[in-house]
């Protein structure tokens, strides 16, 4: 029995366990049982190639390889979108791409041209705003869009604007109401990056044993964390792994 014989006999059985497994039609184990060489070649492109340009992985990837080679594509293509439609929608993305790019003066620009009427306390373009503002420099207005943001909208909730929060409260020098963000924050934040900030100011006011356990306790979660989540937080678990 030849090694080839074997290898192809291997593939069949496995893209049949994965017709089945994965609900596909099961004509395919058919074609793959009758047709050891045709059949699996047939499946992979029909299926499985198809498929893998479909997942939220390619999808991701395709869009980062795009960025890499024209960055500036979407923010022309949103700019025309804003400059055409000039709804809320369109003039959103806009200033999302802005920020991104770090032009936060035109940003905040299209922001406060898309809060009006009914939208003119929306809490998502109000974060937004705030986001620019704080990535300008400018912490006392930041945190002044979030305080009104939270009068106007009392039931918002977004883990990012309550990281904001804590950032624009530390930069303006409120340390001690910086630290009872943070604290809040770091126990709810979907990642490392209010923990990891949150042990990093206690550090720097000398609380060290403290920021010493905020630290470990991140750690501690991350290790029975999926790999997905770990891979993802790489750059703040190596900062927590520095103050731990």
């Amino acid at each position: 029995m030849s090694i080839a014989f074997i290898l192809t006999l291997l593939i069949q059985v496995l893209l049949i366990v994965h017709v089945i497994r994965s609900g596909r039609n099961q004509i395919w184990i058919w074609v793959l049982a009758l047709l050891p060489v045709a059949g699996p070649l047939a499946y992979i492109a029909v299926e499985l190639v198809p498929a893998a340009f479909r997942s939220r992985t390619a999808q991701r990837t395709a869009r980062g390889f795009k960025r890499a080679l024209d960055p500036q594509a979407e923010l022309r293509r949103y700019a025309r979108e804003a400059q055409v439609q000039g709804n809320v929608a369109s003039r959103q993305r806009y200033a999302e791409e802005l920020t991104r790019h770090g032009r936060h003066e035109e940003a905040i620009t299209q922001y406060r041209q898309a809060l009006t009427g009914l939208y003119a306390h929306d809490p998502n373009l109000m974060l937004g705003l705030a986001q620019a503002q704080f990535g300008q420099g400018d912490a006392a207005a930041a945190r002044a869009t979030l305080d009104e943001l939270i009068r106007l909208n009392p039931d918002f909730r977004s883990p990012t604007g309550h990281l904001l929060y804590a950032r624009a409260l530390e930069a303006e020098g409120n340390v001690e109401k910086a630290l009872q963000e943070y604290r809040v924050v770091a126990g709810s934040f979907p990642g490392a990056e209010a923990a990891v900030r949150y042990a990093q100011l206690l550090e720097r006011q000398g609380q060290r044993e403290e920021a010493r356990r905020v630290a470990r306790e991140l750690l501690q979660q991350a290790r029975i964390a999926p790999g997905h989540y770990r891979r993802a937080q790489r750059e703040w678990l190596a900062a927590a792994e520095r103050l731990a």
